[in-house]
């Protein structure tokens, strides 16, 4: 049994990291739109959510990377580096929560916000380097623009649309 629920994370987390590279394919014809909307993102939150901290960690480490690496966007330095913490953040925050709090819709609410906050600050405190390497400079109107008020669309799509997934998934496999 325990086999057979470590192949369906395994599966899951392949099939959201799949969805997390394609996603931007909808909304990349229009990249300021595809920067509010943060498609990637979706996929690692459900993931963490569901698969568990290790594996939304794992493929929130991975998306932005692979992604990058294969399509060329999000550019690799400075933004999908940064990205990588900020996914993995998202993807281990969000599962660790979800563990930990009782599963009810409040909390789930909570371990969702909670993770956006902490992915956020780990994406601000890796731009700092980041952007130094890059010989760009990251400041913190920078910071509270991208990360928060560009960003607003996002948040708002990630609240509306991740929690009824999250809930509509057999308790058997995101126990």
């Amino acid at each position: 049994m325990k086999n057979s629920l470590s192949v369906r994370r395994l599966t899951l987390s392949a099939m959201l990291l799949a969805v997390g590279l394609l996603l931007p394919f909808l909304t990349g014809q229009i990249q300021q739109i595809g920067n509010m909307l943060c498609p990637m993102h979706l996929p690692v939150f459900i993931c963490g959510m569901i698969c568990g901290p290790a594996w939304g960690l794992a493929v929130g480490a991975v998306m932005p990377l692979l992604r990058s690496a294969l399509f060329g966007m999000p550019v690799m330095m400075p933004a999908a580096a940064a990205m990588a913490f900020e996914l993995a953040a998202y993807g281990f925050v969000s599962g660790f929560l979800r563990r930990r709090l009782p599963r009810t819709l409040p909390m789930l609410y909570a371990a969702l916000i909670a993770a956006m906050i902490v992915g956020r600050i780990v994406w601000g405190v890796a731009c700092i380097p980041l952007y130094g390497m890059a010989a760009k400079s990251f400041t913190f109107q920078l910071f509270i623009a991208n990360g928060f008020i560009n960003a607003v669309p996002g948040i708002i799509l990630q609240l509306l649309v991740i929690p009824p997934i999250v809930r509509a998934v057999p308790a058997s496999l995101s126990e």
